[in-house]
């Protein structure tokens, strides 16, 4: 008997084994979402309490708001994970189509809402206000994972790969500048760049695109007169701390009175006015004063959980547009932590980009669950995962929420349900490529060889299970053994 029999297992081999379930990464999104989201509640609570006072005499006006945020997020997360993936693709064109419009109407006067600093971004109706750029980011990068699948499908070329996502991209990105929103149009560009860094795209051009794209922020970071003194506080924090660097200033020193494991919950000293957007923008810093160091690196380690949860996911799927989707929309996600820590500790200049799930803003949050919804839709499509379900091996999650079985992926199905529209821009090579190969798919008898439900990971990693081969031709006048049964088992093909 070996010394190892009848001992427990050491931690690491328990993580492992639990990440090695088919269901891990379904129960990791969800669990850094539910976490993410209690966390931003507790915490603009607590920032947002001696604000809301002083304003509309009740310290929970702003929780209030930001929970009917989170409500309406759940809903949207709960929706998202049962649409099926066809669906997804399918509505992808109409609902990118319906956000460019949104933007385009935010900024017509007596439709979209001004703000107290001339801005126009938002709808107002009944008293419930609504960002359509939020709305956007979600549909371009639905639209665009459709599209570069799609595309690396048929094997297009390069300029059929970038039109028309990269135009459609910077349209988006030039309504919401004009609102204006410098922010939002980052974390646009960023999505772009995700989406066509994981498509594939050629290492020099992409980085042509990136160069353009931080010449194109810089440019426009230093046309408007409160852009250029972000630019300059960040340059010189101390030569204005009490006009263009009283917020940054202020936001260090949150930080440093934090310590190590913070001065208590609710107990911050800068929310009482001293540094502005305390449960917006900088709500990190809060956390840092409140719950200390210990506090942000927790933050950090959830929103580390989820890049590794997303990419898993990614890595994982065996459908083209998933796997963009995933990859895309968990890259946009941490960008835009990474940009608003970045920017309270002082290392970038303060851009206004939200911290996801914990700044205040009803929008923002109940975008980013839905956000969070379709990423754990996705992990329900691993092969494993599909296997897993369809065996009974259900989780107590979905037999609470009653989720429908997901459908495994077909080349032969994703080619039906693709749009039209990702056909018109393709070139006359590649339409006359397209339709050769469609005419050779429709002259010998169909057959679907894609359903990976049951492949292991062991299977992908060789390449997948051979074809079959084909059985042997039968010539005139010879009988046949299979007349009855053409496939020998009793079973058509």
């Amino acid at each position: 008997m070996s010394k190892t029999d009848g001992a427990p297992s050491s931690p690491r081999t328990r993580i492992g084994m639990w990440l090695a379930r088919p269901l891990a990464s379904f129960h990791l999104i969800v669990t850094v979402a539910a976490l993410l989201t209690i966390l931003g509640l507790v915490m603009v609570l607590s920032s947002s309490a001696a604000e809301a006072y002083a304003t509309d005499g009740s310290a929970y006006s702003l929780f209030t708001q930001q929970l009917i945020g989170v409500g309406l997020g759940i809903i949207a997360f709960y929706v998202a994970l049962r649409t099926p993936v066809r669906v997804l693709r399918k509505l992808s064109f109409p609902l990118f189509v319906l956000s460019v419009i949104m933007l385009m109407m935010v900024l017509i006067p007596g439709v979209g809402s001004e703000g107290a600093d001339g801005a126009r971004r938002w709808f107002n109706v009944a008293g419930v206000s609504f960002q359509p750029s939020e709305l956007a980011k979600v549909t371009l990068v639905l639209w665009g994972a459709h599209l570069l699948a799609s595309r690396r499908s048929e094997h297009a070329s390069l300029k059929s790969l970038l039109i028309p996502l990269v135009p459609a991209a910077l349209l988006m990105a030039g309504l919401v500048v004009l609102q204006p929103n410098l922010s939002t149009a980052i974390a646009i560009g960023i999505i772009l760049v995700a989406l066509l860094w994981f498509a594939g795209l050629d290492a020099r051009l992409f980085a042509i695109l990136v160069g353009g794209g931080v010449a194109a922020a810089t440019v426009l970071a230093f046309t408007a007169g409160y852009r250029s003194n972000r630019i300059k506080a960040w340059l010189n924090p101390g030569d204005d701390p009490q006009g263009l660097g009283y917020q940054s200033n202020q936001a260090k020193f949150s930080l440093a009175d934090g310590g190590p494991f913070g001065v208590g919950l609710g107990q911050s000293r800068a929310k009482w006015s001293y540094l502005p957007n305390a449960h917006n923008d900088f709500i990190f810093a809060i956390i840092g004063e409140e719950l200390g160091f210990i506090g942000c690196l927790a933050v950090l380690g959830l929103f580390a959980l989820f890049v590794y949860a997303g990419l898993r996911i990614a890595m994982r799927s065996v459908d083209p547009f998933l796997r963009l989707l995933a990859a895309g929309s968990t890259t946009w996600i941490f960008a835009q932590a990474m940009i608003n820590i970045g920017y309270v500790v002082g290392l970038l200049p303060v851009t206004g980009l939200q911290l996801p799930l914990v700044s205040y803003g009803g929008s923002s949050t109940a975008i980013t669950l839905l956000m969070f919804g379709i990423i754990a839709n996705a992990a329900r499509h691993e092969p494993e995962a599909i296997a897993a379900l369809h065996a009974g091996q259900d989780s107590r999650i979905d037999r609470v929420l009653r989720l429908p079985m997901p459908a495994s992926f077909s080349p032969l199905r994703a080619a039906a349900a693709r749009s039209k529209s990702t056909r018109p821009a393709l070139d006359r090579a590649d339409r006359r490529r397209l339709e050769t190969r469609d005419a050779a798919a429709r002259r010998r008898p169909d057959r679907d060889y894609a359903d990976v439900g049951a492949r292991s990971n062991r299977d992908r990693r060789s390449g997948g299970a051979q074809r079959p081969a084909e059985p042997p031709r039968r010539t005139r006048g010879q009988p046949s053994s299979t007349s009855r049964n053409p496939d020998g088992r009793g079973y058509r093909r």
